[in-house]
C-alpha cells in the first residue's frame, strides 16, 4: 500500500510542475526570455526534423521547437551573442 499522505502528494505534484521545462510556442516570447537578465545560456539542439532552442533562466528551462530550418537560422542570428551554446 502507498503511505503517502494527501499533503505530501500535493507537494510532489506542485514540485514536479516546477521541475518540468516550459515549452514556448512563439518566437517573440522566446527572444524576450533569452534577453532577460536572469537568462544564463541558450542551447541549440539540431535534430533531423526540427531544431530545439533551450534557454536556462533562474527558475525554469524554456524550450522552443522549430521545424523550419530557415526560421531556426534567423532565430540563431538574433540571439544575444554572449549566451549561445550549440550542440
Amino acid at each position: 500500500m502507498n503511505n503517502v499522505s494527501g499533503l505530501t502528494l500535493k507537494f510532489i505534484k506542485i514540485f514536479n510542475f516546477y521541475l518540468q521545462p516550459k515549452e514556448i510556442k512563439e518566437i517573440k516570447d522566446f527572444l524576450l526570455k533569452a534577453r532577460r537578465k536572469d537568462a544564463k545560456s541558450v542551447k541549440i539542439k539540431k535534430n533531423l526534423d526540427n531544431v530545439k532552442f533551450k534557454v536556462r533562466c533562474s527558475r525554469f528551462l524554456y524550450t522552443l521547437v522549430i521545424t523550419d530550418k530557415e526560421k531556426a537560422e534567423k532565430l540563431k542570428q538574433s540571439l544575444p551573442p554572449g549566451k549561445l551554446n550549440s550542440t
